[in-house]
Formats: structure tokens, sequence, C-alpha cells
């Protein structure tokens, strides 16, 4: 099979907008598209500013970072990805959510075209089975930030072809990425591992075993993490996280698995992490205190 070069993507989350960056500047043409306007206004001043970002550190040329741009549109309807060659969808992880967006993609999308999910937990063998081309569906499970994350971790759903899967391992090859293949299993390898962490350093947080700043402390100089688990919660989203536990709970009927009820209660508090300012830890600014006025 030919090398794919006309690329969509679905979601202009920071997920989405991680991997159109990625995808343009590494030369192809990119298609991004959300149902929410603003998302995209964001989505490219984002992507814009960390372009600038990699020609200021020296990390790509003037030239390049004008091509990427260049490679970088956005769609105004999802019938705009009908000559899409490979359609990635990086929307919130709901499977119900998920299989509409690939009811209707199959609809629109080209016969020869891949649907790929960015799914972190979902079984892409019941996504596949909502279109009539479940032999041309895959996961590609991008790590977070795309752009400067080493892996994509590929899953092959029960009926995913050996041509797909090679064409879209070439394709992560051709973005810079190392590749591993997961079979289609309850959070694949990476959130498999992960997700349980995690959620033992709510438990650990839960019944006070220790501060959060000492969690933290004791996985990154005890184990040479870059961050701590509670950290790393916050970055990636607390509603992320608990909607992994519940897929590996609900997938594996393992009660080790049960989501801590510590990040239940955070996230039905809406403290979702960074995204939200405010999670495991606060991100949001002090107010500027007014220095004391002094008079001659």
């Amino acid at each position: 099979m030919a090398e794919r070069e006309v690329i969509g993507v679905v979601g202009g989350g920071q997920m989405g907008s991680g991997i159109a960056q990625l995808a343009a500047v590494s030369g192809f043409s990119v298609l991004l598209y959300d149902s929410n306007a603003d998302v995209l206004v964001r989505a490219n001043s984002s992507i814009s500013s960390s372009i600038c970002r990699l020609v200021s550190k020296g990390q790509l040329s003037q030239a390049a970072s004008d091509d990427a741009m260049k490679n970088l549109k956005f769609a105004q309807s999802l019938e705009d990805f009908r000559d899409a060659d490979v359609i990635i969808e990086a929307i919130v992880e709901s499977e119900d959510v998920k299989k509409m967006l690939f009811l209707e993609l199959d609809k629109i999308a080209k016969v020869s075209a891949i649907l790929a999910s960015n799914t972190s937990s979902i079984s892409v063998t019941r996504l596949a089975s909502t279109t009539s081309r479940p032999s041309q569906v895959i996961g590609m499970h991008f790590m977070n930030p795309p752009p400067i994350m080493k892996l994509i971790e590929i899953i092959r759903g029960a009926d995913t072809s050996d041509e797909v899967y090679t064409t879209v391992k070439s394709l992560a090859e051709r973005l810079g990425k190392t590749v591993i293949c997961s079979q289609d299993y309850p959070g694949f390898i990476v959130n498999r591992i992960l997700m349980p962490m995690i959620n033992e350093a709510f438990y650990t947080l839960y019944t006070g075993v220790a501060t959060k700043e000492d969690i933290d402390t004791g996985m990154k100089l005890g184990t040479n993490h870059p961050m701590g688990p509670l950290e790393l919660a916050d970055f990636i989203g607390l509603d992320v996280c608990l909607s992994i536990m519940k897929v590996l709970h609900e997938g594996l009927g393992d009660s080790k698995y049960s989501p801590c009820p510590l990040l239940v209660q955070y996230v039905d508090a809406g403290r979702l992490g960074r995204k939200k300012g405010i999670g495991v830890y606060s991100y949001q600014k002090e107010p500027a205190k007014l220095k004391p006025s002094s008079s001659l």
C-alpha cells in the first residue's frame, strides 16, 4: 500500500491539536476539525505558538515552520474528510460518543480510508463494529503531548488487517515515533500499568499514609520518574484517569482496579487537574498583593 499523505484529525483539544501539529511538521497535509469553532481558534493559536517555540530553540527552521503552517487547514465539516487517507479521532474518552463519530465517518470517508482512534483504553474492536470496514479500524494511542513524547501505542482490533497495521506503523515512524503494539485488552499496555499506579497513589493520599508532596517526591526521587503520580494525574486530567480506571474495572472484573473514592470525589467536584486550574494541586495564580504605599 502506498504511503498515505492526507491526515484528518477530529478534535481540536490538547491531544488533537498536538497530533495535527506533529503531522503538519512531518510534511503531511492535515485537516483539523472540531464541532466547536472557538476550540479551533484556540488550537490554531496553540499550534502556531508551539511551532514558533521550536524555531526559537533551533529545533525547526523558519522554512520548515512556514511549510508546517501551510500544511495545516481547518475543516468546517466532517464532510471535508471525504478525501482523507487516514482519519484520527481525538475526542472525549467515551465509547458511545466515539461510536457515533465512527458511524458518521464510515459514511463520509472514501472506501480505502483508515479510521484510527486515539483512545487510551476503549476497545478498538467495539469501535470498529459500528463501521462497514472493521479491517481498516485501528488504535493509535499518542502520548501527551504528542509533538514531544516519543511513543505511539498501536492497538489492533480483532479484525484489523495486517496491511492496515503495517501502513499505520509506517505512518507512526514517519512521524518520528517509536511504536509498540498491543492486543485489544482494557487499558492496552501503558495505561494497564500506569493507571493502577496513579489510583494507588490516590489511595495512599486517601488513607493518610503521606502528603501529596511526599508521595510525588518519593516516586520522582525513589524511582526516577520525571513526574510524581499525582502531579501526572493532574496533567492527564482526573476525569480521564477515572474513565480509564472504570474501563479497567469493568473490563477485567478485578476489585484491585476499583477507582479510589478520593479520585471519584475530586472529579465530582470538578477538580479535573491543570485544565481546570485545580486538581490534586492548585494551578490558580495567587492574586497580586498590593504594596503598602509610602508617604513622604
